[in-house]
């Protein structure tokens, strides 16, 4: 059923009934599994994309390389679950290269991202560095395009 994940990853707000035509199941076998996968956590949630540059909400997007200290006997667990326990944070990975956690994060002005980072993460014991990225425009998310990339006079995306 891994072609049926991908569906459903794709566009969450697919019927059972599409589904099932789609993956050549049965409507109630279809229920069925997205009840299973539910509950046994292979699907954790149902999402929605919005462009909020089209909206009159004004907010600051921003990507945070830390490097932290693993500790003994919970590596890196212990540390993204505190940060991801914040609100703001949108999203923890652990990475390889030069940084161990990648963070996003969303907030109202550049300054309020300032102070999360400064008082909340760079405070953590764990935390030897962090490095701020804000995000100036997203091109792609989720697998969903947002419109086309302005371009000049000349056609060259700015």
């Amino acid at each position: 059923m891994k072609q049926f994940l991908k569906y459903l990853e794709k566009d969450a707000h697919l019927s059972a009934e599409e589904l099932a035509l789609m993956c050549e199941k049965e409507v109630g076998d279809v229920k069925r599994l997205i009840d299973e996968y539910e509950k046994s956590g292979i699907i954790l949630g149902y999402t929605t994309v919005i462009d909020w540059d089209k909206t009159d909400s004004e907010y600051v997007g921003a990507l945070i390389e830390l490097k932290v200290t693993p500790k003994m006997g919970s590596g890196y667990d212990e540390i993204a679950e505190h940060i991801y326990n914040y609100p703001e944070v949108e999203s923890v990975y652990l990475m390889s290269g030069g940084f161990d956690l990648a963070v996003t994060l969303r907030g109202k002005t550049m300054r309020e991202v300032a102070v999360f980072v400064a008082q909340k993460l760079a405070t953590l014991d764990a935390v030897t560095s962090t490095a701020t990225h804000f995000i100036l425009r997203r091109y792609k998310d989720h697998n969903v395009i947002f419109g086309s990339a302005p371009t000049d006079e000349r056609g060259n995306i700015l």
